[in-house]
């Protein structure tokens, strides 16, 4: 078992794994763009402004994601001691970051000729905010902190803390009265979204989660590759 966890073993696999994944991601972001800004129809109320949410809606679902991640990886790593588990979440946490930032941008240029203004201290968007905060002090931490023992734990602890946002960004708009829309999709009753917007929502979600697998294999074979001129043997 402890083969798999040497740098060697996983390096001949990761870094191979960029190049098909860019591939995957160019076709199905073409496919994603074309549906989105060509084919899917506008909005009766909103027109054109609508497709803003192609790219405000996935990059909302990848961040919540990722940081889901992140915490689930952190607390095994913490309890079992698995190093490699905290490389590949500080490995996925700049995407996430990223997506985030992209998610609250979107919003914001989606709001203005919704809302008729730029910001709002809505629930939701205050709750995403937050989240880009504990995304900022995740991958501040990695930087300030050198002794290993001690960044496990203080990482661990923000996302354990990040995680509890979480439900609240979901819920925000069935719990308060709030300027964003309720949930267009429900996994466990039917959306109310019509096909011709969903299906290239999906295709765009699909992209941007590609994108965020080539991003963290790129910064986990960095990674990788820091452990190798240290002359480790394993993780």
């Amino acid at each position: 078992m402890l083969k798999f966890l040497e740098p060697n073993k996983i390096f001949s696999v990761t870094s191979k794994a960029p190049k098909y994944v860019l591939f995957l991601f160019i076709v199905v972001l073409s496919v994603g763009l074309t549906e989105a800004l060509i084919l899917s129809p506008e909005d009766y109320k909103q027109s054109h402004a609508v497709r803003i949410m192609y790219v405000h809606v996935p990059a909302a679902w990848i961040a919540l994601g990722i940081f889901s991640s992140i915490t689930f990886l952190s607390i095994l790593g913490y309890i079992f001691k698995i190093k490699n588990f905290f490389l590949i979440a500080k490995s996925l946490a700049p995407s996430g970051f990223v997506f985030n930032i992209i998610a609250l941008v979107t919003g914001s240029i989606w709001g203005k000729p919704t809302w008729g203004t730029w910001w709002a201290w809505d629930a939701r968007i205050t709750s995403m905010l937050i989240l880009a905060l504990f995304y900022l002090m995740y991958l501040l931490a990695w930087r300030i902190y050198e002794n290993k023992e001690q960044l496990y734990k203080i990482t661990s602890i923000i996302t354990i803390l990040g995680i509890i946002n979480i439900p609240i960004i979901k819920y925000s708009v069935d719990w308060w009265n709030t300027l964003h829309q309720p949930a267009s999709i429900n996994i466990l009753s039917k959306s109310s979204i019509h096909s011709s917007m969903l299906f290239p929502l999906f295709i765009m979600t699909a992209a941007f989660a590609l994108f965020s697998l080539l991003i963290f294999l790129m910064k986990y074979n960095t990674e990788l590759i820091k452990i190798k001129n240290k002359g480790l043997d394993r993780l």
